[in-house]
């Protein structure tokens, strides 16, 4: 159960991200969504740890803030893994991918506390 509150929280969040920035589309149904938000969930569990580990030291020099980037990284590499899929989401450039992320992760926070879920 806890598994599919989280897609269902991805799917939400990043729907948010594709209404209010720019260079974020999706084109298909609700089930091609879902399909996104389960990429996305892969690639936070999988290919964001990564990230992370090798930009440990950026992440300690800015105190943080690096980690805005290696989201917006996670977000555009989730573009390219559904654009290979077929699901129909892209983000058109890093800039997008960012705000794409700040906007996910407030999503997911907002809802995460209003269920009562940690983050």
């Amino acid at each position: 159960m806890q598994f599919v509150l989280r897609i269902l929280l991805n799917a939400a969040a990043l729907w948010a991200a594709v209404r209010m920035v720019p260079g974020i589309t999706y084109e298909g149904g609700w089930g091609g969504f879902l399909g996104v938000a389960l990429v996305f969930g892969i690639v936070n569990a999988v290919v964001k740890p990564v990230l992370t580990f090798f930009s440990f030291p950026f992440i300690l020099l800015t105190l943080g803030l690096f980690l805005f980037v290696v989201n917006g990284l996670a977000l555009y590499a989730t573009s390219g893994l559904s654009r290979t899929l077929g699901l129909g989401f892209r983000v058109s450039d890093f800039t997008s991918a960012f705000l794409g992320a700040l906007v996910v992760s407030a999503v997911n926070l907002v809802l995460s506390w209003f269920l009562g879920r940690p983050g």
